[in-house]
């Protein structure tokens, strides 16, 4: 496969990953694979990205990958001040339900030039997408990354979208954050 270009592509949903992945190979050369979580398989199939080859390999999450959680000194009824988690410093992490996705994505980032993210056209579908990108960078800093916007799962759609690729919102993903921040139960 000298000259094509290996690229991880990550949906939201494994129905998504599963639908996107038929319509672009068109069911031709289509093979499925277990990754690490039994429900978010790994379909490959090769496929032209504006007239370059590419190994498309395609799986999913299951909707946010990581949590926010203060750090431990202020995660207790009557350990802090309320007023303290205004400047408290806050971590994000993956859970244990999501770890093996994780593993999926960082095994298969490894092996990719580009990351290409499928996920819902809104700011938590790029929030999700930028969970992704950090647990791929983390063992890949080398990946180009490229985002599909998409509103329905229909060939002609599908396929423009994968034609006319975009970069990623930092700041409909910080609006996220932001606002799950605010949310935090205090002192907990």
């Amino acid at each position: 496969m000298s000259g094509t270009i290996k690229v991880l592509n990550v949906a939201e949903k494994p129905s998504v990953a599963k639908s996107v992945s038929g319509i672009l190979s068109r069911n031709q050369g289509l093979r499925v694979r277990d990754g690490r979580s039994r429900y978010n398989k790994i379909f490959e199939f090769n496929y032209s990205i504006r007239g370059q080859p590419c190994h498309m390999l395609f799986t999913s999450v299951t909707g946010h990958l990581m949590e926010l959680e203060f750090e431990d000194r202020f995660r207790k009824w009557h350990s802090c001040d309320p007023g303290d988690l205004y400047h408290a410093p806050v971590r994000k992490f993956v859970p244990e339900d999501k770890l093996d996705i994780k593993r999926t994505l960082e095994e298969e980032a490894r092996r990719c030039q580009w990351l290409v993210l499928w996920l819902d056209c809104d700011r938590e579908g790029e929030n999700i997408a930028f969970e992704v990108i950090e647990v791929c960078r983390a063992v890949n800093r080398h990946l180009t990354i490229r985002r599909a916007r998409f509103s329905a799962l229909i060939e002609r759609e599908i396929h423009h979208a994968t034609q006319n690729l975009i970069d990623p919102n930092q700041w409909f993903s910080d609006a996220v954050d932001a606002r799950q921040a605010s949310n935090f139960p205090y002192c907990g």
